[in-house]
């Protein structure tokens, strides 16, 4: 291996713009991490606003680490492993969350905690499965660490067509819940086939005077949106924001709980979404492909678009070109 590679990189604080593609230094692997050859990776809408993707710190309060690789989620194969790592092997498919302070995967390599790396999904090829570890992760967490949801409860899912939604839309309905999504109409009946009981339309139909008695209220977009969800959850429900922390008070006035997470990484988690995938009961969404040399396009596409699952970045090791600003 060389000790470049190329990767897209921003080196200061902003948008998409930011971005350009370009030689770097390869990364090596540290005691405990592993080096990935990036098959392919998957990116977020907001994930250029969060402050850990600037910084050291989730919170913003840690040191500028520009210039600064995006996106959090890989898939790949393992091309180094660094001293005390025995639980993977250098040739094995894995997939995984990379810490949110840590330079992502849109680049050819990435080093990452070893222990935060699973198997990839069998029966996924690395472009669906990039798709899956943050958004899947994102649910899992909700759901199971800080619902603690039983079959038969009722789970309301703002967004439900989403890169997250399509995944809560299938786990909820795989861990045996009742399922309400918020939709636009166009994507209605793709969120019943995903698992949904019944799809609210939410440019024609105000959800808070259809539901009423949701156990669980997952918010994927704040707001407005996570203001209004405290008439939709029955007493002693919870309400859960990825977006943006619920207001105590409102939360004690409808006694209900309110609670706002960071996605971690999270191997047994992992292990748990692939025993779904691969038994056929969950299935990545993507949206579209495209290499991850237009990075910088895929990120803009999420400010002006509203795709339908996931986009991925394509990373083709053997057909990158000459460093430059990427399309």
């Amino acid at each position: 291996m060389t000790a470049t590679m190329h990767a897209v990189r921003a080196h200061e604080r902003g948008g998409p713009e930011r971005f350009a593609y370009e030689s770097a230094p390869r990364p090596e692997p540290a005691p405990g991490e592993a080096l990935v050859a990036v098959c392919a990776a998957s990116i977020t809408a907001g994930e250029l606003d969060w402050d850990a993707t600037w910084t050291d710190r989730l919170d913003g309060t840690g040191h500028d680490r520009t210039p600064t690789v995006p996106s959090h989620e890989v898939s790949g194969i393992v091309a180094a492993l660094g001293s005390g790592v025995t639980d993977l092997a250098v040739g094995e498919e894995v997939y995984g969350l990379i810490p949110l302070t840590h330079d992502g995967a849109a680049a050819e390599y990435v080093t990452v905690p070893a222990d935060m790396l699973a198997a990839k999904p069998e029966c996924l090829d690395h472009d669906s499965a990039a798709a899956v570890p943050l958004a899947a992760l994102t649910v899992w967490q909700a759901l199971v660490d800080h619902a603690a949801l039983r079959p038969g409860q009722h789970v309301l899912v703002h967004g439900g067509a989403g890169g997250v939604g399509t995944f809560a839309v299938q786990i909820a309905a795989a861990l045996g819940a009742r399922v309400t999504a918020t939709a636009s109409a166009r994507d209605g009946e793709f969120v019943t086939g995903l698992g949904a009981q019944q799809v609210i339309d939410y440019h024609n139909e105000r959800f808070e005077d259809l539901v009423h008695d949701a156990d669980v209220v997952l918010d994927l977009v704040g707001g407005e949106t996570l203001d209004r969800s405290w008439a939709s959850v029955r007493r002693g429900g919870i309400v859960i924001s990825v977006v943006q922390r619920p207001d105590p008070e409102k939360a004690a006035a409808h006694g209900a709980r309110g609670v706002f997470f960071t996605v971690r990484p999270d191997r047994p988690g992992l292990l748990a979404i692939e025993e779904l995938i691969d038994t056929g009961r969950l299935r990545p969404v993507v949206d579209r492909v495209v290499p991850f040399t237009e990075t910088r396009a895929a990120y803009e596409a999420l400010v002006t678009e509203h795709p339908r699952g996931k986009v991925v970045l394509h990373v083709d090791h053997g057909g990158a070109g000459e460093a430059g600003e990427p399309g």
